[in-house]
């Protein structure tokens, strides 16, 4: 029988994970996207968690309204990234500064 401790533990190190690769990686604007992602999936499993043991249909509905988030921020995410290679030809994030104007 899996429980809610089971759930947040293994949510836990799925945003530790994001964390880690957040600071650890601070110049390639891919790793930081993903660990953006990863952080919110870690969001999404504790959301899924308490309403499975709440016995409510709330947690579903707030993955729903972080995965709409997720999306939006995935789809600018990549634009940005996409404008600082054709103007850059690389995806350092030290050149992100220079998009400035």
């Amino acid at each position: 029988m899996i429980t809610l401790s089971d759930y947040l533990i293994f949510g836990v190190i799925l945003f530790g994970l994001s964390l880690a690769g957040i600071i650890i990686n601070r110049k390639n604007l891919i790793v930081l996207l993903m660990s953006i992602e990863l952080m919110l999936l870690a969001i999404n499993t504790n959301f899924l968690a308490f309403g499975h043991f709440a016995h409510s249909i709330m947690g579903q509905v707030m993955v729903f309204f972080v995965l709409t988030v997720a999306a939006a921020e995935a789809a600018i995410g990549l634009a940005i990234l996409v404008v600082l290679f054709r103007n850059k030809r690389s995806i350092d994030i030290q050149h992100l500064t220079e998009l400035k104007g």
